[in-house]
């Protein structure tokens, strides 16, 4: 992770700041370098595909890779974390490892690093908080399900609880029991901290409801602060500290520390050395592609949902993204007419990266936490950094962009998919009328009431998005304005040894047809790849807001 300095001057070298995130894996690095091969039996181990729980993990023979030097290293060095991943990063596995440690289960840390680094004598009671089960479509839902955790663990550890009002009070209630009983501070992890409002994000009334109840929940844990020996919340969004945890503002959040870049997902040292006997065949230079690229201001991971279910069928398909909807997210691109080609070039401040609010929700901001998109690269100009989003891999810049598709056009999937051949083999066979004549009828398929519900041709983007995320759904490598030393291309497609330079315009009524091939040529775009020495095609496409179809379109090869 390279990080520049901008001066008013000049772009200077990187920084060695990256030199934290490797220290902080210095531990895993030397771990998997002491540990034998692996033998036969350690092979006859199962992918934990879904499995969130250690001690079945460790129990039914599972892979684990062992995240256990930086667990280690999150309880020497604080006492209160917060930490955001996207969903099927491994939160769960992480909560469920130090609930395991904390309660001093030493069997299961065989050959694991905490097995001779952690105090296995003292034993401290652990208050396992997760709301994940069902959908909290009220609050009083909501402190329903509290509720029955809290009898739950209460019981487990034979206390009564005598609290009979509000969730907060039992909550402390039974923190200061847990440690007048067992005479040890108490350790509280939370999985799931956020779901009861990404549950109602598109109810911002109900959403807001949500954010207040759970507000009085946290704040317990920092007035519990005498009784309490370890806190972490995890959960995919980080809202705002003058929303959610304004009662809870003493959190560390660890989300972007570099120390702990890779205590979700997995290395690809991790993976060569854990996975070894399954990854003979493999192709890393496609599994990269396909499933690597998140970055938290460390080394990259993989997706670990994702690693799995691959290793297990060898197939590259779209593990991850399947396993969720990203309706909401489709739903505030539509209403804020987002032009999606700029997805690949997000800026944000600090402040917005970091989190947002309810009340005020930034689509880059979401779209980040989400795992839709990742860091590129981040830049420091007069002490303040800057932060470049893209997506981090081909599974969801591909997936997402097919979803786009639906939603941008509500063409039947048949069809979508029809257009999507059709405009694979004018690309393969070098055929720009037939690409043409497949962008005219896609534009034409598009339902006349879904334009006048939505106003979607009234904005320029809409025209160039449709045809974005046509190129990005077919997997192609595609680049959304492009640099040149001239200006910026509206649009790159590398297909094999070819690369489609495209210009769009949405004319006006006085406008004259033909700019768009022009400026291509006028800026000499197709400089840039000319040393590479593949067929370069410089493609016009001009649409008309009337129409809401390309009306003009011409192209030249180099």
């Amino acid at each position: 992770m390279e990080i520049f300095h901008i001066t008013t001057n000049n772009l200077i070298a990187p920084t060695n700041q990256t030199t934290q995130a490797q220290q902080a894996s210095d531990k895993i690095a030397y771990k998997l370098k002491e540990l034998p091969p692996p033998s036969k039996p350690y092979a006859m181990k199962k992918f934990p595909i879904g499995i969130q729980t250690f001690s079945e993990l460790i129990n039914e023979n599972y892979y684990y890779i062992d995240k256990t030097p930086l667990i280690s290293q999150l309880v020497e060095k604080g006492k209160y974390y917060f930490l955001s991943r996207p969903r099927r990063f491994g939160k769960s596995m992480l909560v469920s490892t130090l609930s395991s440690v904390f309660k001093g289960e030493q069997a299961l840390f065989k050959d694991l690093y905490l097995e001779k680094n952690w105090d296995w004598s003292q034993q401290y009671p652990v208050i396992d908080l997760s709301f994940g089960r069902g959908v909290a479509s009220s609050v009083e839902i909501l402190n329903e399900t509290f509720a029955a955790i809290l009898n739950e663990i209460a019981e487990n550890y034979d206390i009564t609880l005598n609290q009979q009002s509000h969730s907060n009070n039992r909550f402390a209630e039974l923190i200061h029991s847990l440690h007048k009983s067992t005479g040890q501070k108490v350790v509280v992890l939370v999985d799931e901290y956020d779901k009861p409002i990404l549950d109602n994000i598109d109810k911002p009334e109900q959403a807001l409801a949500m954010r207040e109840a759970l507000k009085n929940i946290y704040s317990v844990i920092k007035d519990s602060d005498k009784y309490i020996k370890f806190a972490l919340l995890t959960g995919v969004s980080k809202f705002s500290k003058v929303g959610l945890f304004s009662g809870l503002n003493n959190l560390q959040d660890i989300t972007l520390d570099s120390r702990y870049a890779t205590l979700c997902g997995y290395t690809e040292a991790e993976i060569k050395h854990t996975f070894a006997e399954h990854l003979h065949d493999v192709n890393f230079e496609k599994l990269r592609e396909w499933y690597n690229g998140y970055n938290f201001l460390g080394e990259k991971v993989y997706n670990p949902f994702d690693v799995l279910l691959y290793l297990d069928s060898k197939k590259f398909k779209n593990y991850w993204f399947e396993t969720g909807s990203p309706s909401f997210l489709l739903k505030l691109i539509r209403e804020r007419q987002y032009t999606i080609p700029n997805m690949e070039n997000v800026f944000l401040t600090e402040a917005n990266l970091g989190s947002f609010d309810v009340d005020s929700i930034t689509l880059e901001t979401l779209l980040f936490q989400t795992g839709y998109l990742t860091i590129e690269r981040v830049e420091e100009f007069s002490d303040n950094f800057y932060y470049y989003l893209n997506y981090p891999n081909r599974e969801v810049k591909a997936s997402l962009n097919q979803y786009l598709l639906q939603d941008l056009t509500r063409v039947e999937l048949s069809q979508a998919a029809q257009s999507q051949m059709q405009l694979f083999k004018a690309l393969d066979n070098d055929d720009l009328n037939a690409l043409q004549n497949t962008i005219s009828t896609v534009f034409s398929a598009i339902p006349h009431d879904w334009y006048r519900k939505n106003q979607l041709s009234n904005y320029e983007g809409y025209y160039a998005s449709i045809v974005y995320s046509y190129f990005c759904a077919l997997g192609l490598t595609v680049i959304a304005e492009d640099s040149t030393n001239q200006g910026r291309i509206d649009l790159t497609v590398f297909f094999k040894n070819k690369v489609f330079i495209i210009e769009f315009k949405v004319l006006a009524d006085t406008d004259k047809q033909g700019r768009a091939l022009a400026q291509i040529k006028a800026k000499n775009y197709q400089q840039k790849y000319l040393v590479e020495g593949k067929t370069i095609f410089l493609v016009g496409m001009e649409f008309d807001k009337q129409q809401r179809n390309l009306v003009f379109f011409e192209w030249e090869k180099v």
